[in-house]
């Protein structure tokens, strides 16, 4: 049997997605201009572990279960969601201005339907000067993932099969990566650069560079490394990576879009792969400890919950200002993603008796039913209300 089949679980791969969550984190509340490169990194990782099942079912079985597959994605994916999209329109609800909650509520069945990246694009909601005002804007990167998810095992079924099958595989995600590099940039010339940013088709090239990682071509051209060979390039990639968060000065950073963070996610990529080869290596070893490794666990709930978190948290709140507010404001977003996880994501993901066979069905129906009575129950407000008294005017 293929070694893909029996491939086990690898913490350095955790806690490099910790990692990326934590620039993420430290971007969004304006600590780290270039922590958005996070993002690329979980794409990548994203490309390199589900290619990496699929091909390892291939082997196994000689087939791809494709409604099996988008079944378990399902399970992972979009309890914690739904939840966090109910959750998330009950305290615009109550603590949101007019504005923020009005758009949440034009939002929130795009994030449903896993097309919210294309809806901002569609309707030219700028990423960088206005995700500020839609507690939603985050969840663009979901939706690029669930397609991906959608898309990508058709092809993996298609051509992974039989002889050569993974060699073909990996072909075809690097000239897909090499066309998505192209596209974006053409169209990161643009003024605002969202298309580039958000696209799915810009964007797949993260994906697919992590899926060409995952492939035999690629996982043999390192196996005769020696563990002191991974680490001599693995330690210098890591730092790379880490710099490249620090010194890149936002979406303006000349070069970004013209193969700048395509050269990020062909650096995380090499060192995906090559963490893969050797996990108990130094860099391994670090990335595998205790608080990276933790926080990548954490980092679907955490990511999902940060940013709402972020817009409905007062700046000041309780006095706390600069990076006081920011420790706060994380500090929430742990808590929310800890019974996230406890109380969702785990059962569901683990099989819980109220999540299995017909009680699953069940409870994703009701799930389904009050999340769209939610939306439709929330009064929807009115174009400009508390920003002036019109009864007033005439008495200027």
């Amino acid at each position: 049997m293929d070694p893909a089949a029996r491939r086990p679980h690898i913490g350095a791969l955790d806690g490099l997605r910790g990692l990326a969550v934590a620039a993420v984190l430290l971007f969004h509340a304006g600590h780290m201009r270039g922590g958005f490169l996070g993002v690329d990194l979980f794409f990548v990782l994203s490309g390199f572990l589900i290619t990496g099942l699929l091909l390892a079912k291939l082997a196994g079985r000689g087939r791809i279960d494709l409604v099996a597959f988008w079944g378990r994605r399902a399970r992972r994916l979009l309890p914690a969601l739904a939840v966090v999209v109910a959750a998330t329109l009950l305290l615009a609800w109550a603590f949101a201005g007019p504005g923020m909650l009005g758009s949440a509520l034009r939002d929130a069945p795009w994030a449903a339907a896993q097309s919210l990246n294309w809806h901002f694009i569609g309707e030219q909601i700028g990423y960088w000067n206005a995700s500020g005002t839609r507690l939603f804007a985050h969840l663009w990167s979901i939706s690029v993932e669930w397609q991906f998810y959608l898309a990508w095992p058709l092809v993996v079924a298609l051509v992974g099969r039989g002889r050569g099958g993974q060699n073909r595989v990996a072909v075809v995600a690097v000239a897909g990566a090499f066309v998505s590099l192209l596209l974006m940039i053409r169209l990161g010339a643009a003024v605002d650069t969202t298309r580039a940013y958000e696209g799915t088709d810009t964007r797949a090239g993260s994906l697919l560079l992590g899926a060409a990682a995952a492939t035999a071509p690629v996982r043999n051209a390192v196996a005769g490394l020696s563990r002191a060979a991974v680490d001599a390039i693995c330690v210098p990639v890591l730092g790379g990576l880490l710099a490249s968060w620090v010194l890149t000065s936002g979406e303006t950073t000349p070069g970004l879009f013209r193969g700048g963070m395509f050269a990020h996610a062909l650096a995380g990529a090499a060192l995906i792969v090559l963490l893969a080869r050797a996990p108990d290596g130094l860099a391994g070893r670090a990335l595998g400890s205790a608080v990276p490794r933790r926080l990548g666990e954490l980092s679907y709930g955490l990511y999902l919950w940060h940013w709402p978190v972020y817009l409905l948290l007062p700046r000041p709140v309780a006095g706390l200002t600069g990076w006081g507010w920011t420790v706060a404001a994380i500090g929430l977003s742990l808590l929310a993603a800890v019974v996230s996880k406890a109380a969702v994501e785990d059962p569901v993901r683990l099989r819980a008796r109220w999540a299995t066979g017909r009680r699953g069905w069940v409870a994703l129906a009701v799930a389904g039913v009050m999340a769209a009575g939610l939306w439709a129950a929330i009064p929807r407000p009115q174009p400009g209300a508390g920003t002036v008294d019109v009864s007033k005017l005439g008495q200027l």
